[in-house]
């Protein structure tokens, strides 16, 4: 463990210092990870990592005293950071606003990593154009007792629908117990119709796959695996490929191909084990961005969807009231009424 008189470290980075501060002190006691380890991680996977996090505005995910101690997410930049690091203003529902760090560079994630920040949240827009979204987000979170194998069924089944519409999604674990995939869209769109996309994608998945899959926003309602389409509302962001998430053994959000999610563990990606993986096989993400989808086949489900009688879904708390959206209460709420 790091002592109160460790000597601070210098690296030097894409023509940058980045100063490591007790470097020896453990963020992941059971996994044995140190400050050091995880800037040495940041610098191994970096092109990976800022293919997901680069150039898009980030949340940090800060555990100052490791994973089993207190944590924040940190949505402003800090006051005392290198001008060479990037910002840009994000304006949330609530009408406030914050200057959130911008990464393009390994050093940059050197710097986070120092702040021992595990996780990045990227907003899906770039720095350039805060009001487009260039990514539709699949969130597949699990319901209590549902485990890795009908995740990567339902995972399955989005792969399969996407396909039909005519749109390549990217797989990636989520580092926890959930599995994500990215759609890379054009800029055309405000995130009002991404969430809507997303809401009739998950839709139509849940018929797919009744039973294993599920768009019900309360979670009373719930069955198998949720398809999170509110994930795509403004200010809402998932953990990054590559970003170390807070678990024992230190399991990284790890890039993988379809054919490998028949046999992968998430459990296999960790902070030791993915930088010898990103060396021998690269990043399965590496033409994500070549592949920039419409979303309009979605939309026009949408649109089928709603003439059907099926409108709008729950919003997450603290959004304003939408227009066409149902009456925001639990089930069990609404009947006691």
């Amino acid at each position: 463990m790091a002592s109160a008189r460790e000597h601070d470290l210098k690296l030097h980075l894409d023509g940058h210092e980045v100063v490591v501060t007790h470097p020896s002190k453990l963020l992941i006691p059971s996994a044995n990870v140190r400050k050091l380890d995880l800037v040495n991680y940041c610098v191994a996977v970096a092109p990976g990592a800022l293919r997901g996090a680069g150039g898009r505005p980030c949340v940090l995910v800060r555990y100052p005293d490791g994973i089993d101690g207190e944590f924040f997410f940190q949505k402003r930049a800090p006051a005392k950071r290198p001008p060479w690091l990037e910002v840009a203003s994000i304006r949330f529902p609530s009408g406030r606003s914050a200057d959130e760090i911008v990464p393009r560079r390994a050093a940059d994630l050197a710097w986070m990593a120092n702040l021992a920040c595990l996780e990045w949240h990227p907003h899906p827009v770039r720095a350039d154009d805060l009001d487009h979204p260039d990514e539709l987000r699949v969130d597949l979170d699990p319901v209590p007792g549902i485990e890795w194998p009908q995740i990567r069924q339902v995972a399955r089944v989005v792969h399969q629908a996407l396909s039909e519409f005519g749109i390549t999604g990217w797989p990636k674990t989520s580092g926890s117990r959930g599995l994500h995939v990215l759609v890379r869209i054009q800029r055309r769109w405000g995130f009002d119709q991404v969430r809507r996309a997303a809401l009739a994608l998950a839709r139509d998945v849940e018929q797919r796959a009744p039973g294993l899959a599920t768009s019900a926003w309360w979670k009373e309602q719930r069955q198998g695996v949720f398809v999170d389409y509110n994930q795509n509302a403004k200010d809402r962001t998932v953990a990054s490929a590559y970003s170390v998430r807070p678990r024992p053994d230190a399991r990284v959000s790890t890039p993988v191909t379809w054919p490998e999610l028949d046999d992968c563990d998430p459990a296999d990606f960790t902070l030791w084990t993915v930088p010898r993986r990103y060396q021998t096989v690269g990043d399965p993400h590496a033409v994500i961005d070549a592949h920039a989808h419409t979303i309009e086949p979605l939309l026009e489900l949408s649109a089928r969807h709603e003439a059907d009688g099926h409108g709008d879904a729950p919003w997450p708390p603290h959004y304003r009231k939408q227009a066409g959206e149902p009456r925001r209460a639990p089930p069990k709420a609404r009947k006691r009424a």
